[in-house]
């Protein structure tokens, strides 16, 4: 099993990995557990959390250190197979669209899958060149509580819905041609990290000691 030590894209096999951007400002359980879903329902050898060392829609100024972000990312990591990274501070890609092309080129055996929770389908036509992810590879949306039936009105979903394919269908993503979409229902989990900051400001102050160097997360 991959933990938070292994060195993604290590393997020279063909390898079926879910990607999962974000701030992680803190990872926290419900990233864990929406991950642990994740990699069951799509068969996946690995799900890497691509913890971004800066996020374009969000204030800077609410955002701890990227040390500490991936701190968080390796702690919650643990005995799974979830791959926290900050590679994109290593490829130099801000947005989501030149990672997932740096990201094909640089391991062009694996096979990618994007997953989002519905709260970010509501605003993914916000994101830029959104068409442009939608046709590098397949998306899974994953359900969160209290967004879920605003998400199936989502401006992006009106381009995506004739590309939206079965839950049942799911096993066999890697044989989908994107643009390929799929909602699937998870068991709603109330967690989040507004929360988790509303209540302890200064959570980043305790895990930002015991970080390593981020640039060497990845293989280059």
């Amino acid at each position: 099993m991959g933990g938070a030590g292994h060195r993604p894209g290590a393997r020279l096999k063909q390898s079926r990995i879910g990607l999962l951007g974000g701030s992680f400002n803190p990872a926290h359980g419900g990233h864990r557990a929406i991950s642990l879903f994740a990699i069951r329902a799509l068969g996946l050898d690995e799900l890497w959390w691509l913890v971004s060392p800066g996020n374009p829609l969000k204030d800077p100024e609410s955002m701890a250190p990227l040390k500490a972000r991936l701190a968080s990312a390796r702690k919650l990591a643990r005995g799974a197979r979830i791959v926290p990274t900050a590679i994109e501070a290593d490829l130099g890609t801000r947005y989501t669209a030149d990672t997932i092309a740096a990201l094909k080129k640089r391991y062009p055996m694996h096979r990618f899958v994007w997953l989002m929770g519905a709260d970010n389908l509501l605003q993914f036509h916000h994101w830029r060149r959104w068409r442009e992810i939608a046709r590098a590879v397949p998306i899974a949306v994953i359900a969160r509580p209290g967004y879920n039936h605003a998400a199936r009105a989502a401006p992006a979903l009106g381009w995506l819905r004739r590309f939206v394919r079965p839950a049942a269908d799911v096993g066999n993503w890697t044989d989908w041609r994107p643009p390929a979409l799929v909602l699937l229902r998870f068991v709603p989990d109330p967690r989040s990290a507004t929360r988790i900051r509303q209540a302890d400001p200064h959570w980043h102050r305790r895990a930002a000691p015991s970080v390593a160097p981020t640039r060497r997360t990845h293989s280059s």
